[in-house]
């Protein structure tokens, strides 16, 4: 059975006010490409198809191309729902929608059923655990008070190997989440994830299982032997310039043996950061001019109107900090002065991205963590009683 592992692929989302949906498809399509050209069984998204709640129709739109041209090469594709999205919403038509190969797992009380897939070696199960908010099951499942996500997906878990027993014996399994798992490392653009109990969940929950395509974390990397993160199919912050960013292709073999090759994604657009006094930054690589752009300036003093004269050379600069002045840390210029990661790594466009820019910008200073626990928390109430 020939798997291509894929997540977070947030689309609609914004960074420093730039939309990026357009090289979103750029990506996604080389992805679906990959898919076709590889022969894969199937594509496994493990949460955040879009990046919020309510996507745009431009978002569905994109997706729904992206998933057709996998689809068109009778290719099953698995998803779940992540953190960013809304569960009811993209589980809408879930069994119409099974039927031509799109299995969607959006549902706590669905965990546990599988996606039956077949190859000449027999059957693969492939459980959707979609992310499991604490406050939102606990009560269904009847866990204690307090009970985290270490408990809850645990629980879930339990669910799936009570299918998997009524099974036969040697049937291989494959399991979809959305989680922070112990030994991951966070790319610097996930969303918190730690309301409603200890965010942190450890490895072995997933004991006993032959393949664990993990989402949530934007870096692709290994956790296990057989537990992987794909990471984002672009970088979503400065921080993940670096990063190459690619999918998982996974095969199983008649005994459950896992072989896993990485596959790089294109990338379509630069993210460059530059450091240095103005005049110099503007005399820099006239390559840059179609990278996103990054800039630090350490004039002595506060330079008049950088980010538009940033931009007539470098069209794409996004963000224009001065720092030449210790007392004046913390300014902003442009679109990053209302939207994006606010130079922490976290993603603007969502609701607790765009009130910690708000505290920062009122305050002149980055919110403390007692103050980002209460954003955090009072999210989770409203969600949980909306």
């Amino acid at each position: 059975m020939r798997l291509l592992h894929t997540s977070d692929w947030h689309l609609g989302r914004t960074f420093h006010g730039q939309n990026l949906l357009a090289d979103q498809e750029a990506v996604l399509t080389a992805l679906a490409d990959l898919a076709v050209e590889h022969r894969v069984d199937a594509v496994l998204i493990s949460g955040d198809l879009y990046d919020r709640a309510v996507p745009s129709p431009d978002a569905v739109q994109a997706a729904s191309r992206i998933l057709s041209r996998i689809g068109a090469a009778g290719v099953a594709v698995v998803a779940i729902a992540g953190n960013h999205d809304s569960a009811p919403r993209l589980g809408a038509f879930t069994d119409f929608l099974a039927a031509g190969g799109l299995h969607l797992g959006t549902s706590a009380d669905a965990v546990g059923t599988p996606v039956v897939l077949a190859d000449r070696h027999g059957e693969v199960v492939v459980y959707p655990v979609p992310f499991l908010e604490p406050d939102l099951v606990r009560a269904r499942w009847e866990l204690p008070a307090g009970a985290g996500h270490q408990q809850v997906l645990a629980r879930a878990m339990d669910r799936v190997r009570a299918d998997l027993a009524t099974r036969a014996p040697g049937t291989r399994s494959v399991v979809l989440a959305h989680a922070f798992v112990v030994g991951g490392l966070a790319a610097g653009s996930e969303r918190s994830i730690a309301v409603g109990g200890v965010e942190a969940v450890a490895a072995d929950v997933f004991a006993g299982i032959d393949y664990v395509a993990l989402g949530h974390l934007h870096r692709c990397q290994v956790v296990g032997d057989r537990i992987r993160y794909s990471g984002s199919p672009l970088p979503y912050s400065f921080t993940e310039a670096d990063q190459e960013k690619g999918a998982w292709l996974v095969d199983l073999d008649a005994d459950g043996g896992v072989q896993a090759t990485r596959l790089a994604l294109p990338v379509v657009r630069r993210m460059v950061s530059v450091r240095g006094r103005l005049a110099e930054v503007l005399g820099t690589d006239p390559d840059l001019a179609d990278a996103y752009l990054a800039v630090e300036l350490t004039d002595d003093e506060r330079p008049v109107d950088p980010m538009r004269r940033l931009r007539e050379v470098f069209p794409r600069t996004l963000v224009a900090t001065w720092v030449g002045d210790p007392a004046a840390q913390g300014f902003r210029s442009g679109p990053a002065a209302r939207a994006g990661d606010g130079g922490d790594g976290r993603a603007g466009g969502d609701e607790s991205g765009l009130i910690l820019d708000f505290l920062r910008a009122a305050g002149g200073r980055p919110p403390t963590p007692e103050e980002r626990d209460l954003v955090d928390r009072a999210l989770t109430a409203l969600r949980a009683s909306a």
